[in-house]
């Protein structure tokens, strides 16, 4: 399985998360999530194998969550809406994405990356 990095490419944070993979020479498949947001069925499988609640899959810091007042709106949504939701809009994702066979990787902080080495 390749590694797969899910970013956008104008994000300080994925940028700051893409030259840590290249300082600790870990290869990976780059995708944006803007132009190349993921599936239902891949965020379905990735959510389940992150064992994240699907909350944490949200950019809630971002423009979009609040425009659309998703703070108040998930709590009545199932999560199959919820994932519908996700696949519907890339800047509705929490990013950078990491996924490898170690497991999934969601937002960037290093000390949790670490674990991937």
């Amino acid at each position: 399985m390749k590694n797969i990095f899910i970013q956008y490419p104008k994000c300080s944070t994925c940028k700051k998360a893409k030259k840590w993979l290249d300082e600790n020479s870990i290869k990976f498949e780059e995708r944006n999530i803007v132009t190349e947001t993921p599936t239902v069925e891949e965020l379905t499988e990735w959510i389940q194998k992150s064992k994240q609640d699907i909350k944490k899959w949200f950019n809630t810091s971002g423009l979009k969550y609040k425009e659309l007042n998703l703070k108040d709106k998930l709590l009545n949504m199932t999560d199959k809406e919820k994932i519908e939701l996700l696949a519907s809009d890339g800047m509705l994702i929490k990013r950078p994405i990491l996924i490898t066979e170690k497991g999934i990787f969601i937002g960037f902080k290093e000390e949790n990356w670490n674990n991937y080495k």
